[in-house]
């Protein structure tokens, strides 16, 4: 059993794998404040001010809107600070395999600290710019990469119970489907990005599922559709997942995530029915960002857990080479 693959992910250090997990879960916790602070308003919370609010690293909290932006800072702070904790880990145990190498926690931990520098540049350009549209949606592209990229930290470091997908066989239709929702989700997400920050997409459409009043004419009202054709076409194909796994017969884990995927896609459904007709409310807009947010998380973990499990990637088919090679040298 010691040349199994999931004994060689053993050897990744407990420290590595906690790290990554705190990292991901700071990241989704910054990027979901985030989009409070666009809904509620608060973007200029602090005005032009950047990285200090108003020439100060903690200011009055005498306003919301300034308290939702200060706060937003700290956690991108806390998301600095835990991404360079992982770094250290990784780099700290760079030997190890599932660590250091190609495919490893290191390379993807580098990558993390260079979109986390490159999402701070880009908050102050949205800030400067006072919350251009093309600022605001360049800045949530950077975060959302930061999602995709500590996802895959955390498989390779042997998190979500992947361990028991390597070299499990499944089928290779798997990758294709999972990548096409994971590409669908971060479609969606940016235009849901664009819909909130373009003046009138958000409202251009009034009624739900259809658009409801009005002909199709404007810029604003497009991007609205697109945003929700891509949206539906994402919420079928994520309903399809979980039964064509079950009826190929593919590991168990995979249909567990495929399926919490589908339950998010119908929660988001809901969600933005209740946001329409309800007339936007704060509260039930932040759920539909939320919400948003999760799908690209899980799809994401959902299409890389799928490579894994095929043999896809580079760890993968590293760990199940150097499993052989144990093998063969534990029976000479």
């Amino acid at each position: 059993m010691t040349g199994s693959p999931a004994a060689f992910e053993s050897q990744v250090p407990g420290a590595v794998r906690v790290s990554a997990y705190v990292s991901l879960g700071t990241a989704l916790l910054h990027l979901i404040f985030g989009a409070i602070v666009r809904i509620s308003g608060s973007g200029m919370g602090c005005g032009n001010h950047w990285p200090k609010c108003y020439g100060l690293w903690f200011p009055p909290f005498d306003r919301m809107d300034l308290v939702v932006e200060v706060v937003h800072r700290y956690l991108a702070t806390i998301l600095g600070v835990a991404i360079l904790i992982l770094v250290f880990n990784a780099w700290r145990y760079r030997q190890r395999i599932g660590v250091g190498g190609a495919g490893g926690v290191w390379r993807a931990s580098l990558l993390a600290l260079l979109l986390v520098l490159a999402g701070g540049g880009l908050g102050a350009v949205t800030v400067i710019t006072s919350n251009t549209w093309w600022a605001t949606v360049a800045h949530l592209g950077i975060a959302i990469s930061l999602i995709a990229v500590l996802v895959v930290s955390v498989i390779r470091a042997g998190g979500f119970g992947t361990d028991a997908l390597r070299a499990s066989g499944v089928q290779s239709r798997a990758v294709g489907g999972t990548t096409a929702a994971a590409v669908m989700a971060l479609l969606v997400v940016l235009l849901g990005g664009m819909t909130a920050k373009v003046a009138g997409a958000a409202v251009a459409c009034v009624g739900f599922p259809l658009c409801g009043d009005g002909s199709l004419g404007g810029g604003a009202q497009h991007l609205q559709l697109t945003h929700r054709i891509i949206a539906y076409l994402l919420v079928l194909h994520l309903c399809s997942l979980p039964f064509l796994m079950r009826k190929r017969g593919e590991p168990m884990l995979l249909q567990l995530i495929a399926l919490a995927a589908m339950m998010l896609g119908l929660l988001q459904i809901v969600w933005a029915a209740w946001m329409i007709l309800g007339g936007f409310p704060p509260i039930v807009r932040s759920f539909h960002q939320a919400t948003g947010i999760l799908i690209w998380t899980v799809t994401c973990t959902l299409a890389y857990t799928a490579r894994v499990a095929a043999g896809r990637t580079v760890i993968a088919v590293n760990n199940r080479s150097s499993a052989r090679a144990s093998a063969k040298g534990a029976l000479a």
